[in-house]
């Protein structure tokens, strides 16, 4: 197996926690940073363009994905404008559709063809990276984000389904593949495998890193001295 430094897939840590922003930005094996509205509400964020700002000044060499969160088109226009103004390493998260299903694939058209560096979210059907290729293609540096743990939630195996989705991606050579939302350490090494060229990892699944190569039969067996002391601190008995 490979190390986390001998992959070519680049790790993006996901996450709204500043303090676990700067601890992940210290790893030379930690490429870039995504965020996402969901994240910063989970992180008791409610200054969205403060906390960015913050983000920006302490992080200002590594890509950062900051998301619209209007449901218009057009205010997620000047939303996007705002944002790709706040430093010359930042992706505007823009979902593939609005609440409604209406597709964004023109905007985001407009935007990259702008100059805008997107990174266009929350796809899932290998079309919607059709659809969002052919809109970006010859556009500014971006990103297409498909949430590979959500289609593996629905029972697809996820791996082909990513090879299916790089290759619809090889239209827009200007962009990038994100495999989003993994569930496990494993995905980052079949993203590897398939060529992927990023994958977003949140902050508790990085923490696992320390696992990787370790020896299974130690694992059994710290696995079981976990249930035998767990047994014993609640007072079990029989």
């Amino acid at each position: 197996m490979k190390r986390i430094d001998e992959l070519s897939v680049k790790i993006f840590a996901d996450g709204a926690d500043l303090e676990g922003m700067l601890t992940l930005y210290r790893q030379p094996w930690i490429k870039g940073f995504t965020t996402n509205p969901t994240l910063m509400r989970q992180s008791g964020v409610t200054d969205y363009r403060g906390f960015a700002r913050e983000v920006l000044a302490a992080i200002p060499d590594r890509p950062i994905s900051f998301e619209v969160f209007s449901d218009d088109l057009d205010t997620m226009e000047r939303q996007a404008l705002e944002i790709t103004g706040w430093g010359d390493n930042v992706y505007v998260k823009i979902p593939v559709t609005n609440t409604r299903g209406l597709s964004t694939a023109a905007l985001a058209r407009k935007l990259s063809h702008r100059g805008v560096k997107v990174n266009v979210t929350a796809l899932l059907p290998v079309a919607q990276v059709r659809e969002v290729a052919a809109a970006i293609s010859g556009g500014a540096p971006a990103c297409v984000s498909v949430f590979a743990g959500r289609v593996a939630d629905t029972g697809v195996d996820p791996v082909p389904h990513m090879a299916a989705a790089l290759k619809e991606l090889q239209a827009a050579p200007n962009a990038e593949l994100i495999w989003a939302s993994p569930r496990e350490l494993l995905n980052i090494f079949q993203a590897d495998a398939i060529g992927c060229h990023i994958i977003t990892v949140t902050h508790d699944i990085l923490k696992k890193l320390p696992l990787v190569s370790r020896d299974l039969h130690e694992y059994s067996l710290d696995t079981v001295k976990m249930f035998h002391g767990d047994a014993e601190r609640a007072g079990f008995w029989l």
